[in-house]
């Protein structure tokens, strides 16, 4: 395993080694772990594909490119409501 040295301001560096402490992990543990566990835009737009594929097999459910992105924007104005508050 080779390592890598990353710049980030230090209050992010402090920030992700009190989230690791918290779980019991390393800061080198915890960012692998991370690593593992993150889509990249690819891999999300291909689940996306593959989940909408299951929806119209299972249900007939297959959305317009308009209807999606009413969606997408709906969804979006829902979560910056939620996390306004």
């Amino acid at each position: 395993m080779s390592d890598a040295n990353v710049r980030i301001p230090e209050e992010a560096k402090d920030r992700l080694a009190a989230i690791a402490a918290a779980e019991g992990l390393s800061l080198r543990a915890y960012l692998a772990r991370l690593a593992e566990t993150l889509l990249t835009p690819a891999e999300r737009a291909e689940r996306a594909e593959k989940a909408l594929a299951v929806l119209k097999e299972w249900n007939g459910y297959a959305p317009t490119a308009a209807e999606g992105r009413h969606l997408d924007s709906e969804l979006d104005r829902r979560l910056a409501q939620v996390n306004s508050r």
